[in-house]
Parts: structure tokens; sequence; C-alpha cells
């Protein structure tokens, strides 16, 4: 009896230090140079070189660069690496380079602990960023102008966090990473220089892989269920509306077919419709329009104020009658705060319901980056929605 003990001790023993092993083999850090042994370069202003007695990489010219981790593929782990602003790093990059994770610095001239967009992580969907319909990915962080800034990534499943110089408190966690991969290639971009890049495979930190908490989960006000058209081509410097035969102003008949097929559509995280998600992206230089329309039912004739964001620009109907345009352009004078980003302060109206079923029909553009709407109602008293 004593043997037999002792024999399942022993395995015991071996079975907790090869595991040990394993978690220690599958977590070791793998070193990568900087170095065209390591690293391919994507542009042709690449150039490797010894910096500050480490093997690092930067521009030759003005311009930035890119480079490709050679033969390997993350899933998840740890990535760090020292950098001299401002670095922007994919991960999961997947083989046409089409999707992946984006996470960058920015640097706006004087470092500024409190500026919230200061870092920013953004899914990229066949390929387009999508920073403009993330606005609540963005963090601040103290960064350094003349020394090296040191980043650490913790990826697990669909969680990160990141790390700025400070080790001990992460200053951006992601809690739904919102990319369509799993695993890819991991590739650098910047005006900047690279060095000490360093990843550990499956060394995760105790970060959970599952999604984490939707601060509009419990939101019941967020209009959720929508029914989608496919887009169209909608070049710049046509419009909306025409004149009717009977002297009122209606939508084009040309760009809004009553033939249209419908397509349930369901709002997700942040309560965001993303279009980009669903229908990729627009050609550069060109424009396109979609429609999405949903139902309100009221008990009551009531007036409701609607907290709408979106990307690029919308034509607000309800029950068939015009209500509200706007436009969201980055970069112009009438730009929405956050500066032309898609988020419920965008703007807000007035919604006249009348007593029971009221159509929402909304026209929605896109031109730039990310494409995609997010409404809610102030309160729901009396409100039944589709």
């Amino acid at each position: 009896m004593k043997k037999v003990f002792m024999g399942l001790t022993l395995l015991l023993v071996i079975s907790v230090v090869h595991g040990q092993r394993k978690e220690q083999k599958k977590n070791k850090a793998i070193e990568f140079p900087m170095n065209e042994k390591h690293w391919a370069a994507a542009t042709d202003n690449v150039d490797f070189i010894i910096y500050k007695s480490v093997s690092a990489v930067r521009s030759n010219n003005e311009n930035g660069f890119g480079i490709m981790l050679k033969d390997f593929e993350f899933t998840d782990g740890t990535i760090e690496f020292d950098v001299e602003l401002i670095p922007g790093i994919d991960f999961r990059l997947d083989k046409d380079t089409l999707n992946s994770e984006k996470f960058y610095i920015r640097y706006f001239g004087t470092p500024d602990e409190l500026k919230r967009t200061t870092l920013q992580y953004a899914a990229v969907i066949d390929k387009v960023n999508l920073w403009d319909v993330t606005d609540d990915y963005q963090a601040a962080a103290t960064i350094h102008e003349e020394k090296w800034n040191h980043v650490k990534l913790v990826v697990n499943g669909k969680q990160m966090k990141v790390y700025v110089n400070d080790m001990q408190r992460a200053a951006l966690h992601v809690p739904a990473l919102e990319g369509i991969t799993k695993s890819g290639a991991i590739a650098l971009t910047g005006n900047v220089v690279y060095a000490n890049f360093v990843v550990r495979p499956g060394a995760t930190e105790g970060l959970p892989s599952g999604e984490g908490y939707d601060p509009t989960y419990n939101d019941s006000r967020y209009i959720r269920n929508w029914s989608v058209t496919d887009p169209m081509d909608f070049p710049f410097g046509k419009d909306l509306m025409r004149d009717t035969p009977r002297g009122s102003i209606g939508i084009d008949p040309v760009l809004f077919d009553s033939t249209a097929v419908w397509k349930p559509l369901k709002a997700g995280r942040r309560g965001l419709v993303n279009l980009t998600r669903l229908f990729g992206a627009t050609e550069r230089g060109e424009r396109r329009l979609t429609w999405i329309k949903t139902t309100i039912s009221s008990e009551t004739d009531q007036k409701k104020r609607v907290d709408m964001g979106f990307s690029d620009e919308v034509w607000v109907f309800i029950n068939g009658q015009p209500l509200l345009t706007d436009k969201n352009y980055f970069g112009s004078p009438g730009m929405k705060e956050p500066r032309g980003r898609c988020t419920i302060e965008n703007t807000s109206f007035q919604l006249p319901l009348q007593k029971g079923e009221n159509e929402i029909l909304i026209g929605v553009t896109n031109y730039f980056f990310g494409w995609g709407i997010i409404a809610r109602v102030a309160n729901t008293d009396g409100l039944k929605f589709n």
C-alpha cells in the first residue's frame, strides 16, 4: 500500500513538473531583434540600425515606414517593445492584410498625461481603420519625448490591456476586441524608432478571454433592432431629396426603391450599428448610401428626445416625413464633437410620435473610414420598440 501511495505521489509530481515546464515553454520570451533576419520591409524606406547600443529600425526619410515580423503567427500573449514616438502596431493581421487589430500612440507636440486621445485601439475591417466609430477605446498616458517609451500589450481572446511606461497600471483596457481575426501576423508602422521587441505567446497575465462588460448592456433606451438595404452608389453633389409633382419635397425614387430587399440588422456592442462590418470598405473617393428603418409603437401622441451618433451623413424620416438632415465630416468646420467620431454625443432631436406604430427611416452615407449609427431615446415611457 505504501509503494502504491509513493508511486501515485511520484506520478503527481512528474505531472506537475511537466505542466510547469509546458507552461514555462508556452510563456517563454521570444526576442525579435530589429534586423532583416526577423523583419520584412513593407515599404522602401526601412533602415535597420544600431541606435542607443541596440538593434533598431527607423525610416531613412521623412515618411512613415512599415515592417512585418517574419514567419510568426500571434494569437494570445504579451507583446512588448520600446519606441520613440509615434508608433502603430497591427496584430492578428490576416494573410490578405485586410483585417487586423490595431493600437497606436498619438503625439501632439506637448505630452499631456490627461489627454484622452493619446492612445487608440481600433479594429481594421476590409482595410478600413474603424477609429472614427470606436471613440470608447481611447485613453490618456504618460509619454516621453526624448527617450524610449516602453509599451506592453496583453491580449487574450476578446480582451486586451495596454501598458505604456507604467507597467503596474494598464493605461487602456479594451473589454471586447472588435476585429474579425483570431490570429495572424504582426506589423509595425510609423515615422519612429523601434527596438527591443519581445513576444511571450500564451502569457496573458490572468486576463479573461471572454468579452468584458458592455456599458450599454443594461440600457433599454438604445434602439437595437433595425432592417437594412444593400448600399448603392451616391456620388458627391447628388441630392437625396427632390421636388414632387404635388409641390412638396420627397425622397428621390431612384434612391429609395420600394422593391428593395430589407434584411434584419441588430446593433452590436456599445449600441453601434456597424455598417462597415456588414458592407466592407467604400472605395476611396466614392460615396455610398444605405437605408435603415425600425418601428416604434407609442401609447399616445408624444415627443421624445433622441440622441444619435453617426458617420458620415444622415437623413431622418418619421412616418414618411423628413425630420432631420445632418453631417459629420471629419476635418470640416461642421464636424460633430468629439472631432468627427461617431458617438451618442453627436446630435439630438425631438421625435414626434403619433399614437400607434411609427416608422423611423434613416438614410446613412459613407465616404470616409468607418460607417455606422447609434440611436438612443431619452426615456421609454409609453413606448415599445420593434
